[in-house]
This record gives structure tokens, sequence and C-alpha cells, in this order.
């Protein structure tokens, strides 16, 4: 059976998951990834609970999630602006392999990120 667009392409296309402080601090960054074309879009899910270890103790934090999809290729210099951008001094910033898709869908990320 002949691979379709969506499976072969995708190798190129990201979700780079991100939290942040408040839905505020994630919708100021998303919006600089997008307009700065870092980002086809980004996603802010608010209400998020984080519990973590930081210098040495448990921590526990609301957070919000900015998801923002893009290319593999543009992933450090969003990981770098998101740096410049965020408060935290180590902000969570990961890249994560997209799997298969609708192909109009991932045709519309790659444009967006050209």
């Amino acid at each position: 059976m002949p691979e379709t667009s969506a499976e072969t392409h995708n190798d190129d296309l990201v979700f780079a998951y991100i939290t942040a402080g408040s839905k505020e601090e994630a919708l100021r960054i998303g919006r600089a990834l997008v307009e700065e074309r870092l980002a086809a879009c980004a996603n802010v899910l608010d209400g998020m609970t984080s519990v973590y270890r930081w210098n040495g103790a448990v921590e526990q934090a609301d957070e919000a999630v900015l998801i923002a999809k893009t290319r593999s290729s543009l992933f450090d210099r969003l990981a770098a602006r998101v740096r410049e951008l965020h408060s935290y001094d180590s902000p969570c910033v990961v890249e994560l392999a997209l799997g298969r898709g609708d192909p109009g869908y991932l045709d519309w990320l790659r444009a967006e990120t050209a």
C-alpha cells in the first residue's frame, strides 16, 4: 500500500511543548512565535497544576501549557526565542515528534512556517 503525503513528510513537523507561569504569559509567547513565523499555531491550555522538584524541595504551581506547532528545523530558534520571552530561569521547552495527520492540515503547518 503506498504511503500518503502525511505519512512520508511528517519528519519535518514537531510540537514544541512549553509551560508558562500564567495564561497571559503563554499567550504573549505564543503570539510572538506565530507573528515571527517560528510557529504556525500556538494552543494555550490554562489551568494546569505542576508538581516538581526545584532546588531540593517538592513544589506545586499553577501553570499554563503552550503547544506550538512548527518545523524541526525551526525548533532551536523557537526555543531561544522562548527563553528570551519567558519569566522562568529554566523554562520547559521540549520538542515532540509529530505522527501522522490530516494531509491538508500538515501542509498548512508547513506553509505557515516557510
